[in-house]
């Protein structure tokens, strides 16, 4: 019966694979408004009748090829120098002291370990501002494969910086994986956003922020000291960013690019429902591919965006403002203040240091099986929804965890109540504030503006990470755990921005969403 019910369309909807019309619309009637509305409804309706069925084996290979390959480069070197930092600084005082003869001072190889460290994050915000350039000129896909050399050379310098005694090739690689990850950190999610159905956007979209979670705790157990965290493991430790490359180089090939940028860049419109059918599963693709011509059209309309138009134009101004406050909310939202006083609270619980790496690992497994849960969650309850509940609760915990910090000292219990403020803490980032940010400006624009709006977001991300990197340790070092009443008013304020301003994308259309602040800049 559904069968032939989809053969019952009208036939002024259907559209040849090639993009004609086979039959001219006929006369206008005094109905056309009448008609035109039921068929816009039928159109939509069966579009999302089609997109239920939308997930499968294939659509599940490709978001694990773009994802695993791409998110766990940028969680894996997040982590990966924590575990080893004192037997990395006390190699590079070994080389320093071969060279000249002479001991260094503590603060002279803690100055080079930071180095290697925050060049990380310098690269991250280099590769974030290329992403726009890449993705247009590469392609999503085309992009994430080639920005693999990055990987391969960093892992080799990386790797091989023990044996050649040179903390120099270290901090180079550090900072060639710190591209890769600012590049990966844009086109990933823009990759993921453009193949997957309208109702599965936002739990594939998370994907990403799941395996930079899973990374990260890779990172913690394979640094354990019993494991790869020795004195002549450690460079191997960080060599094992090459598996992802591998993987993806093997799997990415067979995806296809993604059938937006396929069409709207390229204008191959038989290539792109050739890759839509193949991630779809199913040749009943022609409702997808009818909204991406209508996007297609539109966007020959307008001409190509810039960044000065991303300022200029107020519908585009208002998404952009949205995407970079959300961001700068993700870094400045005290969750790496929240990771650092960690091994302080739980020596204050008086956990020995073995028992608190295995909190410490406890912490990172409850952020992988948060994210999963909000996998789930972002589809059901919504963005908004997400980033409010998230913001919020991690308000309320900051303020307890500094009066916590404050009064530690005087009962046993309150430093066992810390941890608890420590993991929920961790949960309430990973409903939500954790991973909707990396999509979200995948879905606030359209496709001629999502590159440059993406690199200026991811950038902004990298830019944000490295103050708190940089600015936190003096801060702590000047207030104590009331740095953590300072993360409660920037969480306070980010709550408020995201009732006021953040709209709920959730089961949305790009064009519905595009409309949306078209409306409002004529407001």
């Amino acid at each position: 019966m559904e069968a032939e019910n989809k053969d019952e369309k009208p036939k002024n909807l259907a559209v040849a694979e090639d993009g004609s019309t086979p039959q001219e619309k006929p006369a206008a009637t005094d109905n056309d408004a009448t008609h035109s509305n039921a068929a816009a409804k039928l159109m939509k309706d069966t579009a999302n009748g089609a997109n239920k069925a939308g997930f499968n084996g294939r659509l599940a290979f490709a978001i694990a090829a773009a994802a695993l390959g791409s998110a766990f480069q940028h969680g894996y070197n997040t982590g990966v120098v924590n575990a080893p930092q004192k037997l990395i600084e006390e190699w590079i005082s070994e080389v320093q002291r071969d060279r000249t003869g002479e001991v260094p001072s503590q603060a002279n190889v803690t100055f080079i370990f930071s180095l290697a460290v925050s060049l990380f994050c310098v690269g991250g915000m280099l590769g974030g501002c290329i992403t726009g350039l890449v993705a247009d000129k590469f392609g999503r896909k085309g992009g994430l494969l080639i920005n693999n050399v990055l990987v391969f050379a960093a892992a080799i310098l990386m790797g091989a910086a023990k044996a050649a005694g040179s903390y120099e090739m270290l901090i180079l690689g550090r900072f060639l994986i710190g591209i890769n990850s600012g590049l990966n950190a844009g086109l990933a999610p823009m990759y993921l956003a453009e193949i997957a159905p309208v109702h599965l956007r936002g739990a594939v979209g998370t994907v990403y922020q799941l395996v930079i979670t899973i990374s990260i705790l890779l990172s913690q157990l394979f640094g354990l000291g019993s494991i790869l965290g020795t004195p002549n493991m450690w460079p191997l430790l960080l060599s094992l960013t090459l598996l992802p490359a591998v993987f993806q180089l093997a799997t990415l090939p067979i995806c296809p690019e993604s059938p937006k940028f396929t069409l709207l860049n390229s204008g191959k419109e038989l290539e792109a429902q050739r890759g839509l059918t193949w991630l779809r599963g199913t040749i009943e693709v022609h409702d997808e591919m009818e909204e991406m011509r209508s996007e297609y059209e539109a966007s020959k309309l307008v001409p190509k965006v810039t960044m000065k138009e991303l300022f200029v134009n107020s519908a585009l101004r208002s998404p952009l403002i949205i995407c970079v406050m959300v961001m700068i909310a993700q870094q400045l939202s005290g969750i790496n203040a929240v990771m650092f006083f960690s091994t302080k609270i739980f020596k204050m619980a008086q956990l020995t240091d073995d028992h608190a790496q295995l909190a410490t690992l406890a912490m990172g497994t409850m952020n992988v099986i948060m994210t999963v849960i909000s996998l789930f969650l972002v589809e059901k309850a919504g963005r908004k929804t997400l980033l409010l509940v998230g913001f919020s609760g991690m308000c309320i915990d900051t303020i307890l965890l500094a009066i916590c910090l404050k009064y530690a000292s005087e009962a046993l219990w309150i430093s066992y109540f810390s941890i608890v403020l420590v993991i929920f803490f961790v949960i309430m980032f990973a409903t939500g504030p954790g991973s909707i940010p990396w999509f979200l400006v995948s879905e606030l624009f359209n496709q001629s503006a999502r590159p440059a709006a993406t690199s200026l977001a991811v950038c902004v991300n990298w830019t944000a990470n490295f103050i708190v990197g940089i600015g936190f340790l003096p801060l702590q070092e000047l207030m104590g755990g009331n740095v953590f009443f300072v993360f409660a008013i920037l969480l306070a304020l980010f709550v408020l921005f995201v009732l006021k301003k953040v709209p709920e994308t959730k089961n949305k259309t790009m064009e519905e969403i595009s409309s949306m602040f078209r409306q409002q800049s004529y407001q």
